[in-house]
């Protein structure tokens, strides 16, 4: 997934460290001091990692028995280095970066989802109202593998040509390229990128990858180490148990959820923050229901998907890509 650099943070600066005012509840690590645990997320806080820092200013990950630390990158590679090299017990992941670090070899295991579909979006001019008018036009493309996946699966499925669309590589900028014309669509994220859009200039098209082709797949994942997983199954699961509350909060009490965040984190705007939750929200739960949720049949669809359009070269193997015993036998 594309990262946002945020400069003004260190990799090592700690944005929050259970530092919630709410009182922890009682649970079943209650009898000993919480165990700490660090957090990269993928990317900039915003109201996708809501439901993060309610679990810490409720106090679920101390009454859980851990006291998580949040950190966030200041690269767009940092997550997963960071991981792999013990600098940290966990990380946010894209699916699409799990799949691509697990292809070369990386012991990554995703146990937890965040959200339940996919957040790629091919957004587009208000005058292109569906994805086969981008034929001949110019669409703007981060660089990043599953770029040129998501044009292809949304202007396919649209029954467009996608060999017949222009791109040219933007970086993060399809906001500013989008609302200055310079583009006539960009793959960006509908929760985000989408919402700011929507916000700044209503009238754009959100053309999500999942409406047009692609399965419903879980799109970033709790994900930490095999190793580390296997040698302190107690850690993990108490690090879930945390953020299936802090989710399931945020779901019931969006509007805390947000204050939480922006307690947490300074500087962010309530207005931005309160229209991605509204949009964000419904994807914290599965099609069951459930938060947290991994279903077998999803990610096994998913796996076709990502080798047949090329972000992986072969199907990734889903058994062995997660590990669901954190989430109550699901």
């Amino acid at each position: 997934m594309r990262r946002r650099l945020l400069a003004a943070l260190l990799v090592a600066g700690v944005v929050c460290a259970g530092c919630g005012s709410g009182s922890p509840h009682s649970g079943a690590g209650a009898a000993a001091p919480p165990r700490d645990a660090t957090l990269v997320l993928d990317f900039t806080p915003n109201a996708v990692h809501a439901g993060i820092y309610s679990a810490i200013a409720r106090g679920y990950d101390r009454a859980a028995g851990v006291r998580l630390h949040v950190i966030v990158p200041s690269a767009s590679t940092d997550s997963i280095k960071l991981l792999e090299t013990g600098r940290v017990s966990f990380a946010i992941l894209d699916i699409h970066d799990l799949a691509i670090a697990r292809a070369r070899g990386a012991g990554i295991v995703g146990i937890m989802a965040i959200v339940q579909r996919p957040l790629a979006a091919v957004i587009a001019a208000p005058a292109v109202r569906t994805p086969r008018s981008l034929d001949g036009r110019l669409v703007g493309i981060t660089g990043v593998p599953s770029d040129a996946a998501v044009l292809r699966s949304v202007v396919g499925g649209a029954g467009g040509d996608a060999g017949a669309v222009r791109t040219i590589t933007i970086g993060f900028n399809a906001v500013a390229d989008l609302l200055a014309g310079r583009v006539a669509a960009a793959t960006a994220f509908w929760n985000d990128e989408g919402v700011t859009l929507a916000l700044r200039r209503p009238g754009f098209h959100s053309f999500r990858v999942d409406d047009y082709g692609a399965p419903s797949y879980p799109e970033l994942l709790l994900c930490g180490t095999r190793s580390a997983v296997d040698g302190d199954p107690a850690l993990a699961r108490a690090v879930v148990r945390a953020l299936v509350r802090g989710y399931s909060f945020t779901l019931g009490d969006p509007g805390a959820g947000a204050r939480e965040l922006e307690s947490a984190v300074p500087g962010l705007d309530p207005r931005l923050v309160a229209a991605q939750l509204a949009a964000v929200a419904p994807a914290f739960r599965a099609p069951d229901g459930r938060v947290g949720e991994l279903s077998v049949s999803r990610r096994r669809a998913w796996a076709v998907w990502e080798a047949r359009f090329g972000i992986v070269p072969r199907v990734p193997d889903v058994r062995a890509m997660f590990d669901t015993r954190f989430l109550g036998g699901r």
